[in-house]
């Protein structure tokens, strides 16, 4: 099995505050290091893990196979959390944790196509039974839905000039490994940038792996429904990786706790709001210790509420 470092670990579970008898959704489970930190501390509790990837849940079946009556494992997509939850009969949960980054096996597995370090066929699936692919992408989208993208969910100053490129080169021939990919993403920006610290084609593959598993859309619907499901008392604790990620968290636990949309000057709120979430602390970030150990932990941020 991939070595494997969950992000924030001894923070999360902290956050949770797990009961013994409660019930908790691990929504993304990955390689199930946060699960597992969780099923230990379960008694008569029960947990519901939940990833899109299969190859991911077989994984995780085997390293928590000793606690398997503790947990449901779900094929599935978190945007159907409400489906899911309904489905496993459950109505309230106690806690739920959502880490939203790519998990180092899909990032070190160079067929996945996530890296632009290696060279493979442009995928880039969570799900990969899912029908659209990076290639599907990057080949067919056309020009202005590119540079819509990369400008939108890879903050990529050059999306205008990258779009451009990857259309003139589609027009020869498809494109189609990430290598290939990330020499048009190069052919296409200024050999300033090209020097910049971050690999020039971060931004990029970050836009389409977005774009190719509808991410931001998924993410804000999960968010609503997690904390309508909490029971009083429950925690969401929620990893982030970018500041688009960062911005629908921070936004959905905002419309909870302070949704009124009365004038500021009324003497009292006429708008109908009331407050079900409250933010637990500030944003949790990687400290040395960790970073030392796991460098991809660097961009990570956890932010937590209860709901009320």
């Amino acid at each position: 099995m991939p070595e494997h470092k969950s992000v924030l670990l001894d923070e999360c579970i902290e956050a949770l505050n797990i009961r013994p008898d409660g019930i908790y959704v691990d929504g993304t489970l990955g390689l199930g290091g946060h699960s597992l930190e969780i099923v230990r501390r379960l008694g008569k509790g029960r947990l519901i893990a939940i990833d899109q990837d299969e190859t991911a849940i077989a994984r995780s079946r085997e390293r928590l196979a000793p606690w398997q009556d503790r947990i449901t494992f779900v094929h599935g997509n978190f945007r159907d959390l409400g489906t899911i939850l309904d489905g496993a009969g459950v109505d309230r949960a106690d806690g739920m944790l959502f880490d939203l980054g790519v998990s180092s096996p899909q990032l070190d597995e160079a067929e996945r196509g996530f890296s632009y370090m290696a060279d493979a066929a442009l995928d880039m699936r969570m799900d990969q039974t899912a029908a659209v692919t990076a290639s599907t992408v990057v080949n067919t989208w056309p020009e202005g839905e590119l540079r819509r993208i990369l400008r939108d969910y890879g903050e990529e100053r050059y999306a205008q000039r990258i779009a451009a490129a990857i259309v003139r080169r589609r027009e020869k021939e498809p494109i189609r490994t990430t290598l290939e990919l990330v020499d048009v993403i190069k052919s296409a920006m200024p050999a300033a940038a090209l020097r910049e610290k971050q690999h020039p084609a971060k931004r990029s593959f970050q836009a389409i792996r977005i774009a190719v598993n509808d991410e931001l859309d998924a993410e804000r619907e999960m968010l609503l429904t997690a904390m309508d499901r909490l029971a009083p008392g429950g925690r969401l604790c929620v990893i982030s990786f970018h500041s688009l990620e960062d911005r629908i968290v921070k936004t959905a636990i905002r419309e909870r706790e302070d949704g009124c949309t009365c004038p500021r000057d009324f003497p009292v709120c006429v708008c109908g709001f009331k407050q079900t979430m409250r933010t637990v602390g500030r944003s949790v970030t990687a400290g040395e210790d960790e970073l030392k150990d796991n460098p991809r932990a660097r961009s990570a941020r956890l932010r937590v509420a209860e709901r009320l």
